[in-house]
């Protein structure tokens, strides 16, 4: 399967494919690819591409579950469903050799490190593998993938605009979820966000957000909340945002989109059934909200996953 490639990196093959199976790459620019692997079958599906030891591998697995096969089949590494996989090894070379499991999605990142240090250069201290002592060390970290990061990937895995701007969307995505990735409120230094030397204020802001997700159809107000978990209204927005890197009702926004996007893929409720799941009186309130955030309705969305 011939596809767009990297001049340095050319061989990328799919066996296997079938009209229930879709592997795209996409060149974003100079050391820095989008790979969507999507396979529908009741097949594995096995795909191939040259990289090497120039390039950082990201990997987001959306639904299903897939392996990474190394050293001939000596060793195999299982990505599974909204978990992500970095990999780095400035050693030597890591080709892809992925084995696609049914009903699996996965989206991949290749940005070669000198790329990278154009993206990140302000960032080098905080980034582990780019700091001086860890540049000529191999690097592999496991971490969830986020419901703001779900959102991009799934854009990017159903993507049906117009062709002519494939490439700059499926850019603008890839620096979104770079940049969530390493979005340094999830693991906040304590230097700059002195809030959570407390760890009872930190306690209670993970409360906080327990509580809006399991009463996410009829969340209580601010002042509530904040009355609930016995902290200052001030404290709860602080601490969220400094927790969580978003507002209280943003990430709950966000929550509450990617439970609907799920119940629709489960095929088990329609459109108007989900809605009111997750809080929402009408259907076309939550249509509206929908598209805002997946940039279609669920019915479109719905029919592009076949």
């Amino acid at each position: 399967m011939n596809l767009n490639n990297n001049k340095n990196n050319s061989d990328f093959s799919v066996s296997k494919n079938t009209a229930r199976g879709s592997f795209a790459e996409t060149k974003l620019d100079d050391g820095f690819l989008v790979l969507t692997y999507r396979n529908e079958s009741n097949d594995i599906q096995t795909v191939e591409r040259n990289i090497d030891n120039r390039f950082i591998q990201f990997h987001f697995c959306i639904k299903g579950s897939s392996e990474f096969i190394f050293n001939n089949g000596n060793y195999r590494l299982k990505i599974e469903a909204e978990n992500s996989l970095l990999l780095y090894n400035p050693q030597r070379d890591l080709p892809i050799h992925l084995e696609v499991h049914s009903k699996s999605w996965l989206v991949s990142i290749l940005v070669s490190i000198k790329k990278f240090h154009g993206l990140f250069s302000q960032e080098a201290d905080y980034i582990p593998f780019l700091s001086d002592e860890n540049k000529d060390k191999k690097y592999y970290k496991d971490g969830k993938i986020t419901p703001s990061m779900a959102i991009a990937l799934n854009q990017l895995i159903n993507y049906n605009l117009n062709s002519s701007i494939k490439t700059l969307y499926f850019k603008g995505k890839a620096l979104e979820l770079l940049s969530l990735y390493f979005n340094r409120s999830e693991d906040a230094d304590i230097e700059q966000c002195p809030f959570l030397v407390d760890e009872t204020n930190v306690i209670k802001i993970r409360e906080a957000k327990d509580i809006i997700i399991s009463r996410m159809a009829e969340p209580p107000t601010l002042q509530e909340l904040s009355e609930e978990i016995g902290l200052s209204l001030k404290k709860l927005k602080e601490g969220f945002k400094q927790i969580y890197g978003d507002s209280v009702f943003s990430f709950l926004f966000d929550y509450k989109m990617e439970v609907a996007r799920k119940l629709l893929e489960a095929g088990n409720h329609n459109v108007n059934e989900v809605g009111h799941k997750v809080g929402y009186s009408t259907s076309s309130h939550f249509i509206s909200a929908f598209k805002k955030k997946y940039g279609t309705t669920p019915k479109k969305y719905l029919m592009a996953l076949g």
